[in-house]
């Protein structure tokens, strides 16, 4: 896959292509990086790539033909590629999104800095928006640093087994179960029983009723309008019957005893009633 990033600050990203997955990506042969700085296409001695904002405002904008320039060149680098903005206002970055974005040849990644960019650019020369997050920034490096380890990590090759990435979170929609590795005994806690069986069917149901416990008890909307297959079922209603064993049953109240000569104010105030002869009220 090749990945264009177009960022000012170029010099963040050789040690983050040199660690971890994107750099085994990188010495595989699955993943070729390029850091193009919009700079290089600006004007003047300072390379200014930002202005005021016109109407007035605090902050300034990234200039148009600098990174218009630098756009043209990445498409140069990567023929056919979308580029992508990572902006607030962008589509929520999911495990979803990350696995289509996967299967594209190259990517275009736009790092804008200050406000944002002109918006002239916006449509044309950058067709899509992704956001990491409902929160700010100081700029788009650290969003396209998330974008890229989470795409290049499902590439076929990068993870050491083919299954390891399907069984992360959100890939089927819940959150992964935990997990446990030697010693058997940390600090008087002991990995479950069941890890150690041997008994594969076991260990998967395991797993599976983790999972729904942990998706249930830290992201319960993840499960709302979800398929669920009969395992699934099974293991929620046998939940259900866990917690109504847990949890004391309710006591019905009673109601307070009214005082004497207290007003009732929940009884509705008498209606008036119309006559249909000549339209007047009667009590």
């Amino acid at each position: 896959m090749r990945i264009v990033v177009l960022s000012i600050f170029p010099q963040m990203f050789p040690s983050f292509f040199a660690h971890g997955m994107v750099r085994l990506a990188c010495e595989r042969g699955l993943l070729d990086p390029e850091v193009i700085d919009p700079r290089a296409f600006a004007p003047g001695p300072h390379r200014t790539t930002d202005d005021r904002p016109y109407g007035g405002g605090s902050g300034m904008v990234m200039k148009p033909e600098p990174l218009a320039a630098a756009l043209r060149r990445a498409r140069g680098l990567a023929p056919g590629a979308a580029a992508i903005l990572l902006s607030a206002q962008g589509l929520p970055l999911t495990q979803e999104r990350a696995a289509a974005l996967s299967r594209r040849e190259a990517l275009i990644l736009v790092c804008g800095r200050y406000e944002g960019v002109d918006d002239r650019l916006c449509g044309e020369e950058i067709a899509e928006e992704i956001s990491i997050g409902d929160y700010v920034l100081s700029g788009g490096e650290v969003a396209a640093m998330v974008v890229i380890d989470a795409v290049v990590r499902l590439l076929p090759g990068v993870l050491g087994s083919p299954t390891s990435a399907a069984g992360d979170s959100f890939v089927d929609g819940l959150l992964e179960y935990p997990h446990y590795t030697r010693p058997a005994v940390f600090e008087g806690r002991a990995v479950p029983e069941v890890l150690k069986s041997g008994d594969h069917r076991r260990i998967a149901r395991w797993r599976k009723e983790a999972s729904l416990w942990r998706t249930l008890a830290h992201r319960p909307e993840l499960l709302r309008g979800r398929p669920l297959d009969e395992e699934e079922r099974a293991i929620l209603r046998s939940m259900q019957t866990t917690l109504e064993e847990i949890l004391p049953p309710e006591i019905p109240r009673e109601p307070l005893p009214r005082r004497k000569g207290a007003i009732d104010r929940r009884r509705k105030p008498a209606q008036r009633k119309f006559s249909l002869t000549d339209g007047e009220a009667a009590e």
